[in-house]
């Protein structure tokens, strides 16, 4: 890889990390979602993402205060951690939400 390629790659790579975050927290705004319904979510929307990446993320979003988790029984074995988002994380989302439409019209300006 050359090393302007290597350099659009890092910038990129710190881009999807916080627009993974916001995506996560607006999969999990309106119920509690178990990490592969998060995870298929996402790809669905065409996001690609592994469960190497969502569950340090779900981590620090969790102690971050952001998202919660809640135990729920399961039929297909042991209970399963649903995670929510909270006050704060909802108020972080909207925040966020501004600063991406902000940066989508800077773009389109340029």
């Amino acid at each position: 890889m050359r090393p302007a390629d290597e350099y659009a790659e890092n910038l990129a790579t710190q881009l999807r990390k916080g627009f993974l975050a916001y995506c996560v927290l607006r999969v999990c705004a309106h119920r509690p979602k178990y990490t592969s319904d998060i995870i298929k979510q996402l790809q669905a929307a065409d996001l690609v993402v592994v469960e190497g990446t969502i569950y340090p993320l779900l981590n620090r979003l969790q102690k971050d205060g952001l998202l919660t988790h809640e135990w729920q029984e399961s039929e297909q074995g042991p209970p399963r951690k649903y995670y929510r988002v909270t006050e704060y994380g909802s108020n972080v989302a909207k925040s966020m939400h501004t600063h991406i439409e902000q940066l989508h019209k800077t773009l389109k300006k340029l």
